[in-house]
């Protein structure tokens, strides 16, 4: 069947993509995915809160935004089994989409596409909540996708009758001009000397600051390393409920750490880095560690999850939750500038071997066919 017809005939393929609050990485795949099927005359409708739309311009990649609230309540469910009930297939992205457009759905024969983009966290009595969720979201799923190997192994446990690995690409950056190397260099230093790292090395780590990052880890190494003559100082960028915690260290423990809080500017932070540094207990892709390697920043980060299959050899790998391993591999490199140059180098050339847009929505698209051709339902 062509790509750009359905199985119902020559109309094009008719598609709903929901999504809910979305994370960074997940709005900007779905963004992405939107405007190669829209390229390849495929209808897409995207069914996300507002917010959301405003972020990433739905209408601009060639797709129909669709508001829908990130909720379940009767209302939200109504508006979203309308926006899909015209739909050849359905793609949800994240658990909790991929829940809702399983309600959505209840009693129609739409193929239902889920896009597990990463593990969601739950301790105490929410646990075997998540448990049940992720198994109703595995098992409702005609197909569920993947972004590490690991997370396929994780659906299929929880039942998913069909899981496959399927990478996501890490969306170009907007074009913008290119600077001479002597504005670049201008540039990394007022950065440099606004941050306070004029005459230090400079580490920089971007997420929200919740449990499962990490930094508390990243603060006990930090521990270590203010011991150096010359400590370097670690940035932090991003927000979230450990904030009072993390900081309330920082102070007490006098540690060379700064909270930013939200920043825009995450490329010109890590443009100006020595270090990249990425301490999650768990990750698939990795935002930060894409943004590393394709800009050329070596990273030091957790042998977790995606991440080994990510990063190849281009970073520098250590064990999660140990400070000392971490504390070390970091003060190793920043004595070592060749060894730093190295690691760039192998974190370029592994970039250049991720998948491309067009090849992510290739993949996608040729399960879209799969699911919506005529022998599909036999």
């Amino acid at each position: 069947m062509s790509s750009q017809s359905s199985a119902l005939g020559q109309q094009p393929l008719r598609t709903v993509q929901v999504l809910g609050g979305g994370s960074a990485g997940s709005s900007a795949h779905v963004r992405s995915l939107a405007a190669g099927l829209a390229a390849r005359g495929v209808r897409v409708a995207v069914c996300a809160p507002s917010a959301v739309d405003r972020l990433q311009d739905f209408g601009a990649a060639g797709a129909h935004h669709i508001p829908v609230a990130r909720s379940s309540d009767p209302a939200a469910l109504a508006s979203l089994r309308g926006a899909c009930a015209d739909a050849d297939l359905v793609h949800a992205h994240g658990l909790h989409a991929g829940m809702r457009a399983a309600l959505a759905l209840g009693g129609l024969r739409t193929p239902l596409v889920v896009t597990w983009h990463t593990r969601a966290y739950a301790e105490g009595a929410r646990a075997p909540l998540l448990r049940l969720l992720e198994k109703r979201v595995a098992r409702a799923a005609s197909v569920v996708l993947a972004p590490s190997s690991d997370l396929v192994l994780r659906a299929r446990r929880r039942g998913a009758r069909d899981a496959r690995y399927a990478p996501t690409a890490f969306p170009a950056p907007p074009a913008g001009p290119r600077l001479a190397p002597a504005d670049a260099e201008a540039r990394r230093n007022k950065t440099r000397a606004e941050l306070g790292a004029v005459d230090r090395h400079l580490l920089v780590a971007v997420g929200s600051l919740e449990r499962h990052r990490g930094y508390g880890t990243l603060l006990d190494a930090a521990r270590q390393w203010a011991r150096a003559e010359t400590p370097p100082l670690l940035v932090i960028a991003g927000e979230g409920p450990e904030r009072s915690g993390l900081q309330a260290r920082v102070w007490a423990e006098e540690l060379p750490v700064r909270l930013l809080g939200s920043r825009e500017d995450t490329a010109e932070l890590l443009a100006a880095a020595d270090l990249a540094v990425l301490p999650s207990r768990w990750e698939a892709r990795s935002v930060l560690a894409q943004q590393a390697l394709v800009a050329g920043v070596p990273l030091v980060a957790s042998r977790v999850g995606g991440i080994p299959e990510l990063v190849g050899d281009g970073a520098a790998l250590v064990p999660y939750g140990d400070p000392g391993a971490l504390a070390a591999t970091v003060l190793r490199l920043l004595d070592d500038a060749p060894g730093r140059r190295e690691l760039a180098r192998r974190g370029r050339r592994q970039a250049a071997s991720w998948p491309t847009e067009d090849a992510t929505v290739a993949q996608v698209l040729s399960v879209y066919d799969e699911l919506t051709s005529p022998r599909a339902g036999l």
